[in-house]
């Protein structure tokens, strides 16, 4: 019996990097998060209309965080990575995640973490509450 090789590939090295800076990006947004009080509910949470970040309850109120990471500026700052369809999207996705989960709270806020990883030196990381 022949061995076959296996119908499932790595992705392409720039992808691999990609995900691995999104990845960090996203430990970092949560450790910043929880270090200013918020409690991660979730993380990575996917449904038919997209994907959540992370999930996390700030007092009573829900927030829906979108985590831009970028290790430089070419294709621009995290910042302008988010705009008005995308708070849209996130806002809804927040709304679904409470309502599939049985949560009511008291508002549903979206939160921007967003994270430059220069070459040399420490990350930056901004929280922007409230988009």
């Amino acid at each position: 019996m022949e061995a076959t090789a296996s119908t499932t590939t790595d992705p392409p090295a720039p992808d691999r990097r990609r995900q691995a800076l999104g990845a960090y990006g996203e430990g970092l947004a949560a450790r910043r998060l929880t270090e200013a009080g918020l409690v991660v509910l979730d993380r990575n949470w996917r449904c038919d209309l997209g994907e959540l970040d992370l999930v996390l309850r700030d007092g009573d109120d829900l927030v829906a965080c979108e985590v831009k990471t970028r290790s430089g500026l070419g294709h621009g700052t995290p910042h302008e990575a988010v705009d008005a369809t995308k708070l849209d999207r996130v806002r809804r996705l927040g709304e679904r995640w409470a309502h599939e989960h049985g949560v009511t709270p008291a508002g549903i806020r979206v939160d921007l973490v967003a994270v430059l990883v220069p070459r040399r030196g420490a990350p930056e990381v901004e929280h922007v509450r409230g988009l």
